[in-house]
């Protein structure tokens, strides 16, 4: 395999602000998770901090068993940015679609999705871990502090739309 065809899966195809908050929070968690067992404590750290311990350790679960099996049985190995980078690469384009697709209930398309990260006969399974894993997300954010969620405004008192900065 050439080094073009070893970082396909890399090429930047956006960048992380441009998604959903669930769609993001998947790459962010997925990068920690593969970033090694400091950045883990600190996935446990949120899940557990936001969801409770319970709930937490079933979320810390789902993410775990997604990436054992994105490993295990991927059709290659999923390339990711650095847990700091703004881009997304296509490899977590493809994962956040595929958690926002399985977290909705369209279980065929998920399963679809999911053939493009693992072998066909792991995709029931990785989708079931995938919609587990979008749920714990979406209670994340639903408790979110919704100060963060208001937008600008301007000296007129009009709301003014958020504007991005890209950094590299």
């Amino acid at each position: 395999m050439s080094s073009a065809q070893e970082n396909r899966g890399g090429t930047p195809v956006g960048f992380i602000s441009e998604l959903d908050a669930i769609e993001a929070a998947s790459v962010i968690y997925l990068r920690l998770w593969c970033n090694g067992p400091d950045s883990q404590a600190t996935v446990w750290s949120d899940f557990a901090s936001t969801l409770g311990a319970e709930h937490g350790k079933r979320a810390l679960g789902s993410l775990s068993d997604l990436c054992s099996l994105c490993s295990q049985h991927g059709r290659r190995p999923l390339v990711r940015h650095s847990v700091n980078c703004k881009c997304l690469g296509s490899d977590e384009s493809c994962f956040a679609n595929f958690i926002a697709t399985a977290v909705l209930g369209e279980r065929e398309d998920a399963m679809l999705i999911a053939t493009l990260l693992v072998r066909p006969d792991v995709a029931p399974v990785l989708t079931a871990l995938a919609s587990d894993f979008g749920l714990a997300l979406k209670r994340m954010n639903l408790r979110a502090p919704k100060q963060f969620a208001r937008q600008p405004v301007s000296s007129d008192g009009k709301s003014k739309p958020f504007q991005t900065v890209t950094l590299h």
